[in-house]
This record gives structure tokens, sequence and C-alpha cells, in this order.
């Protein structure tokens, strides 16, 4: 675990409410307005935003969803696993690393709305996200396990593995 303190300490990484840590790196000056945005958008946002995130073995990424893409970049340490459960019910297991061979690719999309979790394949992934359009927190939601269960049972093994409530 030396390793998660050294980039938890020198880049200021604070704890994530899905899990993990995570830093802001980045936040468009540049914005969108609400009127030219998809619905369910409420206000004007940044063009897009970039975190530094960082998962731990033993913890994960608990499911939650965004109202924009998301695209995630491999750093450093073992491969990432998201799962990602479409509103249709289509479940796809993206592996974020650098061993193409082994069907990992250095980065990947979540679609807008969709429900997704993350967990590492190892001791560590430090990995980074860039939504656009920019995330706010008044578009993340947590998922209710039972709720979310009731909406996807033939997904329900890994949703209560992967939710917190």
């Amino acid at each position: 675990m030396k390793k998660v303190d050294y980039w938890v300490n020198h880049l200021d990484l604070l704890p994530h409410p899905e899990g993990g840590f995570y830093k802001e790196m980045y936040r468009s000056p540049l914005s969108v307005s609400a009127d030219i945005m998809e619905e369910g958008l409420a206000g004007d946002r940044n063009l897009a935003t970039g975190i530094y995130f960082l998962i731990t073995e033993g913890n994960f990424s608990a499911f939650h969803r965004i109202k924009s893409d998301e695209m995630w970049h491999f750093y450093y340490g073992e491969p990432l696993i998201v799962h990602v459960i479409e509103l249709s019910g289509k479940y796809t297991k993206l592996a974020i690393g650098l061993d193409i061979e082994k069907g990992q690719t250095p980065q990947a999309i979540v679609p807008a709305g969709a429900w997704f979790a993350s967990e590492s394949l190892g001791a560590y992934s430090f990995v980074g996200c860039t939504v656009s359009p920019g995330f706010d927190f008044q578009d993340f939601e947590l998922a209710k396990k039972a709720e979310l269960i009731r909406e996807f049972p033939h997904h329900s093994e890994l949703i209560e593995r992967l939710s917190r409530e």
C-alpha cells in the first residue's frame, strides 16, 4: 500500500463519494448553454472536466451514473474493470489497461446515463476520467441497491457486490 500513499499524498487526492480517491485536474473555462444540451441537464455546464482517480484492492467505485459521457484513461498500476449497465439492460465489461492482447484498452467510454461501477484487478489502479459536458455533482446519482436490482434482476449478483446502499 506504500505506492497508494505516494499517489494520494503527492497528488493531494481526496476520498471520492462512490469509493476510491480523486482530484479534479481540469475544468474548462468554456461553457455549454443548457438550452442546446440534452434534456435532463439543468443549467449551463463547463465544456469538459478531468480528474485523477485511484481505486485500491478490496475497495470499489459503487454503481452510479452521470448525465454526460465519461472517458476513462489508464495511467499506472493494475488494470481497472468498469462494469457498465445501460438503460436497456445491456452489460459491458470494460478492461482499462495496457495489455491489449488480453482485451484491455488504454481508454474507454461510459455513455451518458448508464449505470457503472469499477474495481481494480490488483493492489490499485490509477486512472483518469474526462467528462463532457463537464461533470457537475447535480448530475451524479449513486445507485440504491434494491432499486437497481429490481430494474436489472439478471445483474443482481454484480449489483449486490458493487453497491453500498
